[in-house]
């Protein structure tokens, strides 16, 4: 599959908008995109409205930004539906008039995609070219809004032991979801190149942080752990990541939308990169620190470490993903604020102080409050 390059084309120099009054999130109650939002309305100069569209899946979660809702109450709209649904999308665009999109909305987990890969397919692709068309005819070749993409470092495939990813590194997705997410990347340059839609994209490492759903390794030994459960590594735990923590992220994300060159991908890293096995020896050592096991009677007098369970890798795991974000460093000034430890220890402290999100996602609680308030 060919690249998308980071090289400067022709169109694609940096275009001021206006001061767009309303933004349309995609995906904006799952994990990044509902630290995004909580990040534009509490820490940029952001004054206007977010209209955040999700379909409010498994692990799309509104109370993620209960408190955002109640503060910001005129300038956060939830609404409940699907990217592929043309018709909505059509009425948002008409009755917001949005100036920007940053489209999360995206099925993202690897393992889920291996087992019923259709719902990736639907949303990741089918999902993205509904944005991209309805956008396309809503804004009719203005130059001064613009629609952000954040896809995932794992379109890139796999690393061996030296390299990073850079932006021009060709696309070799390995997993129905990475197959996905290439698809829309290539979609929405697409987009730019022959429509001349104003369009920036990212790509990023794995994030981690507070509002993360536990199906994720992070959150999951966390969780794990404090329960006395087994904690999963898959093979023998040496496939390297790198971690960005979730702020820092956004940070990046805003930092592209306002000041990025259009029609151009940003990497963005954590500068983190480190094996499984050892993120989830970090994680016991900060759980060690902030609860430590002794006082854990859910542990029987075992250490964290314990529950360390080797299990069967999964099909086509990639072996090693890093960063190179030099670019988005060099171009817009950007770089992660926090270090993998700080961030960890930020994040574990996190689930400590908030056990009723905890216990309301793992046993699926909220779903009921979702059906009451948040039916079409």
């Amino acid at each position: 599959m060919a690249s998308i390059s980071g090289k400067l084309q022709p169109g694609t120099e940096k275009i001021k908008m206006k001061n767009p009054s309303t933004i349309l999130v995609t995906g904006g109650v799952g994990f990044i995109g509902s630290n995004f939002i909580r990040y534009v309305l509490e820490k940029t100069a952001f004054k206007g409205r977010i209209v955040n569209l999700d379909k409010l899946t498994y692990a799309g979660n509104p109370e993620n930004l209960a408190d955002v809702q109640k503060k910001y109450k005129g300038r956060y709209v939830l609404v409940k539906g699907d990217i592929c649904d043309f018709k909505l999308v059509g009425r948002l665009f008409k009755k917001y008039s949005p100036g920007i999109v940053t489209h999360f909305a995206a099925e993202s987990h690897v393992d889920r995609s291996i087992f019923g890969p259709k719902d990736f397919i639907e949303t990741n692709i089918h999902g993205t070219f509904s944005l991209l068309e309805t956008a396309r005819q809503a804004w009719a070749g203005r130059k001064d809004v613009r629609f952000h993409h954040v896809s995932t470092d794992e379109v890139y495939g796999s690393l061996g032991r030296t390299g990073k990813f850079k932006e021009t590194t060709p696309y070799d997705p390995r997993s129905p979801y990475s197959a996905s997410k290439a698809s829309s990347d290539h979609l929405v340059m697409a987009y730019h190149h022959t429509y001349g839609l104003p369009v920036t994209m990212s790509n990023c490492s794995n994030n981690y942080g507070p509002y993360h759903f536990p199906e994720k390794l992070i959150p999951l030994v966390i969780l794990n752990a404090l329960e006395g459960k087994p904690l999963p590594v898959y093979g023998d735990g040496m496939q390297v990541r790198d971690w960005l923590y979730v702020e820092d992220h956004c940070a990046a994300i805003w930092r592209v939308i306002n000041k990025g060159r259009v029609g151009q991908t940003y990497n963005v890293g954590g500068n983190s990169e480190m094996a499984n096995i050892n993120v989830v020896k970090n994680i016991c050592a900060a759980l060690e620190k902030y609860r430590p096991s002794c006082c854990n009677v859910d542990l029987k007098g075992k250490k964290y470490l314990d529950l360390v369970t080797y299990v069967k890798d999964r099909p086509g795991h990639d072996r090693r993903y890093a960063i190179d974000f030099s670019k988005i460093r060099r171009e817009l000034g950007w770089k992660p604020s926090v270090t993998f430890k700080q961030g960890l220890e930020r994040t574990v402290r996190w689930y400590l102080d908030n056990s009723a999100w905890v216990r309301d996602v793992k046993t699926g609680a909220y779903r009921g409050w979702l059906k009451k308030n948040y039916t079409r």
